[in-house]
């Protein structure tokens, strides 16, 4: 473990002043008058909560090509049902995060369970490729995504250009970013607002869907089961697909420490989550083959776009800009909670101690939130982002499988371990068999870009014993880590969090 921060404050004059109590300048031992603490407060509630996961679950992939499924299943009936049994597993996995994350009350998420159960080499390189590769570049694709579709009706009869889309996104990265920096209250607000537009999209597919339905419109029903017949590799690679098109169940539990009641409020928020986006994927897809073929389906690169073009008239132009809102509103959703993450590694030593610090007025994790920019800046304008996103998928997986796995162990190990919510074995069981199912597919369908992603994942051991284990680092390294951390609290105006952690 690194060596803790000596804490400090800033003064009105903008100065360090160093502390060892990690308390504001007293005045008789009492805290300075309208003085508040600098801890990140519980500003979570159920609706914010709500909106954290189902806002950053629902992206652009259930409105743009939800093809994927159904090219590796073969038939109508059987893509149904693998959106059907993706959800369910889907919430075993946060079912499971439930009892996780009422069981260990800190933010962080895998990072912290992994921790919490097998040490801190893996939590390390969890951290490590999250950090430096899988956020950037998840959050440059989908900040893509964004400003394509904010400006597909600008360019209705024409290509849009290239630079015109990764400038736009550039903007709306920049606006994410200084939105969580200034406001936990409004970027969780904000959220509110994203999730009731995504909410809004959806239902504008799925009322007129249910109105095709009734009129009798069910001819691409008939024989729903027949078609090209799913190969043995087809139907595990369509439900890798769906499961993905799932993924962000999770991202509450990055935020533990900042929800109210979080015994009550994040079973709860995960279960509503769950149900409505579930609900809400098949009912979506089931109103798309109302008006669209298999075959035609297939042959669309934007669904939500074809579908709403056929049955809306000139309102279809609306969609696209619900689908950038919604993508921004993964955008922000990802931002907010995956910043935590980072803040809880580095206050338990495993990242830089400037991450652990909070601004001392916004209370915001503002070093947490902005360390993500410029890398992603950098994933935005370099190469191929889907490839890298390709070679590290297989790591989500693996270390989600291996949190829900130490659920089973804690089970064992720590039995008299306090669980305000408690799930039957077989949910983490059957769940944490799934995540390393597909780890395992991933290796037998691409071993070549899964086997460099490992090699990617697996750079997080030497830079464990280099950054985090070896401690006779030269002076000079130290006076200089020592002089660019103050200077930059000084810039940022940020201290560590005054209120040790305690549970």
């Amino acid at each position: 473990m690194v060596r803790k921060p000596v804490v400090s404050t800033i003064s009105s004059g903008g100065y360090l002043q160093g502390n060892v109590n990690g308390k504001l300048p007293s005045l008789g031992g009492k805290e300075p008058p309208g003085q508040e603490k600098v801890v990140l407060k519980k500003k979570i509630t159920l609706l914010r909560g709500i909106s954290i996961i189902i806002g950053t679950i629902i992206g652009a992939g259930i409105f743009i090509s939800p093809k994927g499924v159904l090219q590796n299943t073969g038939s109508v009936g059987m893509s149904l049902i693998i959106w059907t049994v993706c959800g369910v597993l889907s919430l075993f996995g946060a079912l499971s995060y439930a009892e996780l994350g009422t069981s260990i009350k800190k933010s962080g998420g895998h990072y912290t369970y992994i921790l919490e159960v097998f040490g801190p080499l893996p939590a390390f390189v969890r951290v490590w490729v999250e950090l430096l590769i899988v956020r950037p570049a998840a959050t440059a694709v989908i900040s893509l995504a964004f400003g394509r579709y904010i400006l597909e009706p600008l360019f209705i009869q024409c290509e849009i250009p290239e630079l015109a889309i990764k400038l736009i996104t550039a903007v709306g990265i920049t606006v994410v970013m200084v939105l969580n920096s200034m406001s936990v209250s409004w970027s969780t607000r904000i959220q509110i607002f994203l999730t009731f537009c995504k909410l809004t999209a959806i239902l504008i597919i799925i009322v007129p869907g249910v109105m095709q339905l009734i009129k009798g419109q069910t001819q691409h029903f008939k024989d729903a089961f027949s078609g090209r017949d799913a190969s043995i590799m087809g139907l595990p690679l369509a439900f890798y697909y769906g499961m993905y098109a799932y993924a962000g169940w999770f991202y509450l539990n990055f935020v533990t420490e900042e929800v109210e009641n979080p015994e009550k409020t994040v079973p709860l928020a995960i279960c509503i989550s769950m149900a409505v986006v579930t609900v809400g994927y098949v009912l979506t897809n089931v109103a798309y083959f109302t008006t669209i073929s298999a075959e035609e389906l297939l042959l669309s690169n934007a669904v939500a776009v074809t579908f709403s073009e056929r049955l809306l008239g000139n309102f279809s132009l609306a969609v696209p800009i619900f689908v950038a809102l919604s993508c921004f509103g993964s955008m922000n959703g990802g931002v907010f909670a995956v910043s935590r993450l980072f803040y809880v590694a580095s206050r338990e030593g495993h990242l830089p101690e400037l991450l652990s610090m909070i601004h001392v007025r916004k209370h915001t994790p503002l070093p947490a939130v902005i360390v993500l920019y410029p890398l992603t800046m950098i994933m935005l304008f370099s190469g191929d982002l889907y490839s890298l996103l390709n070679f590290l998928s297989f790591a989500r997986w693996l270390f989600i499988g291996l949190a829900v796995a130490g659920l089973i162990y804690l089970r064992y190990k720590r039995p008299d371990m306090h669980r305000p919510f408690k799930v039957p074995l077989f949910i983490p069981a059957l769940f944490s068999f799934t995540c390393f199912f597909m780890v395992a597919l991933s290796l037998y369908s691409d071993p070549f870009s899964t086997g460099i992603g490992f090699i990617i994942t697996l750079t997080g051991v030497p830079a464990y014993y280099l950054f985090i284990i070896w401690d006779k680092k030269p002076k000079w390294f130290r006076r200089m880590s020592d002089r660019i951390t103050r200077t930059l609290q000084i810039i940022l105006e940020v201290v560590p969090e005054e209120d040790c952690h305690k549970l």
